[in-house]
């Protein structure tokens, strides 16, 4: 989870580091340091919120999986019965 939110506010800094250059301006500037703080911190929230989305997916996937296997115990079982129950011919 860590290494997501490092990535992305690692991101929001690049961005900054990127409009800057686009602009042809100092990127150390005193007047504008403030920007690195709020372009990391919304690049770190992006990425938290997207470890949110990759956890609930994950969950959900693994909820689905499971009821697809349970379903097919069940339906295996019934086709066991099935055949049990079913009278059998001797070929002779």
């Amino acid at each position: 989870m860590v290494g997501r939110v490092v990535f992305w506010t690692g991101f929001g800094l690049v961005v900054r580091f990127w409009q800057l250059g686009i602009e042809m301006r100092p990127f150390f500037n005193k007047g504008s340091l403030w920007a690195y703080p709020l372009f990391g911190a919304v690049g770190g929230s992006f990425g938290y919120w997207l470890q949110g989305v990759d956890e609930r997916q994950a969950k959900t996937l693994a909820d689905r999986k499971q009821t697809i296997l349970e379903k097919r115990a069940r339906r295996a079982e019934r086709q066991a019965s099935a055949a049990a129950a079913a009278p059998t011919e001797v070929v002779a």
